[in-house]
């Protein structure tokens, strides 16, 4: 079985590798290339059975109602907010994404950056290119026996708690929309969320980004984090309030860590970028050369099993 027509957006040939092409290009009758801003894409909707967009690419109900033959949409990534998955699962379009193959590679970032920050790696790498080696200017500080809050205990949320608490020796806490009682059994403690931000050394911020947590770090819960704090969000800007966040940051009382900026509305990120403790990055948690083959294998292995009729990684 194959797709009458594969729609992809913003993709170019080569994006997904030899070996992950081949398998694809036994997938569809025809597959079709085309930028975002490409004036035949109404046109070739209109004929797609599989629609396949990149990360961050929006997908709403006027465009789906373009594709009345529409089966399968598949994003190359994990976040799927911005796809109206609710409206799909209505006109029984199966909606799937990538999930855990990043893993590894995102939790392992999330500490890189927490030490960089707390033992000053970069001011130490820049003082030492210029000759200077005195150390008398520097005081970091451990994350032995610091409380360590993971909001969300996913894939990524599990697995930093884990390191935190096993290779650091944290005082790790956890809240999450569901209770993880296998994690608790490890000697990770539940807290509500307002005690999470208002008693957490360090905040790491693991959600998915949906309709439902969009601005969940919002004015109260910024607000309420305890002074001093670093917070850690590797996932999607959109679950912060960036307005609140800067008023916060002018008190140059907390740090926040960042590697979303690509999807930053240009004045947030200038306006981010003013603040010496919020600390910005790319998104490079998700770039490791094992997780980028995983990411598209499964993309592909995602197509070959909805048409089996056993779908991966359905959303919706």
């Amino acid at each position: 079985m194959k797709f009458k027509k594969i729609l992809m957006i913003e993709y170019s040939k080569g994006d997904l590798g030899t070996k992950q092409e081949k398998r694809l290009s036994k997938l569809g009758q025809e597959i079709i290339m085309l930028s975002k801003d490409n004036k035949d894409i109404s046109r070739h909707l209109s004929t797609s059975d599989s629609l396949l967009v990149k990360l961050g690419a929006s997908v709403d109900k006027s465009m789906i109602d373009k594709a009345p033959n529409l089966k399968y949409i598949g994003i190359l990534g994990t976040g799927y907010g911005r796809i109206d998955t609710e409206y799909a699962a209505k006109i029984k379009i199966t909606v799937c994404n990538i999930a855990g193959y990043s893993t590894e590679g995102v939790a392992e970032l999330a500490f890189g950056l927490l030490i960089e920050n707390i033992r000053e790696l970069e001011r130490a790498k820049v003082q030492a290119r210029k000759g200077d080696y005195s150390e008398a200017s520097f005081q970091g500080f451990e994350l032995k026996n610091k409380k360590f809050g993971i909001i969300g205990l996913g894939r990524i949320g599990g697995r930093i708690a884990e390191i935190a608490k096993n290779g650091f020796g944290a005082d790790v806490s956890y809240w999450s929309k569901n209770r993880k009682k296998e994690y608790e059994k490890k000697g990770i403690g539940y807290k509500t969320i307002e005690a999470l931000v208002g008693e957490s050394d360090f905040l790491s911020l693991n959600l998915a980004f949906t309709s439902q947590t969009k601005h969940f770090l919002n004015k109260q819960k910024i607000s309420q984090i305890k002074s001093g704090a670093v917070i850690i969000n590797l996932a999607p800007m959109e679950l912060v309030d960036i307005s609140a966040l800067i008023d916060r940051l002018k008190k140059r009382d907390i740090t926040f860590i960042l590697d979303h900026s690509d999807e930053l509305l240009e004045e947030d990120a200038r306006n981010l970028s003013q603040y010496k403790n919020c600390v910005m990055y790319p998104p490079i948690g998700y770039i490791t050369r094992e997780a980028t083959q995983a990411k598209l294998s499964m993309f592909v292995d995602n197509l070959e099993n909805f048409l089996k009729g056993k779908p991966t990684n359905k959303v919706n």
